[in-house]
């Protein structure tokens, strides 16, 4: 994903908001019946803690996964989000040299 994709995406705030509470989502988000950090959290939860509807929620998480800062996991019926720690920090270190 290009750079300018992604600052795109993140111009939105509650999408980086999103990628925020996904850095810690323990501190974010009530406990689940799966490890957040490995698996992720759950899409309803991030639809309550965002106050948006479900269907803006999921696209928003699917423009995040587009750009490869978020990874998605099913279980089940459940869509769990988590976020990619190694392209955070590959973005981080691409705006650090070219900014």
């Amino acid at each position: 994903m290009e750079t300018q994709e992604i600052f795109k995406v993140l111009a939105n705030e509650t999408r980086l908001h999103i990628l925020q509470w996904l850095k810690e989502p323990e501190v974010h988000f009530p406990p689940q019946d799966v490890d957040p950090r490995s698996v992720g959290v759950c899409v309803s939860s991030i639809q309550k803690k965002t106050e948006l509807a479900q269907s803006t929620v999921s696209h928003y998480l699917s423009m995040l996964e587009a750009t490869g800062l978020v990874i998605s996991t099913r279980q089940g019926q459940s869509t769990y989000y988590r976020r990619n720690q190694e392209a955070c920090s590959h973005f981080a270190s691409v705006v650090a040299s070219e900014l």
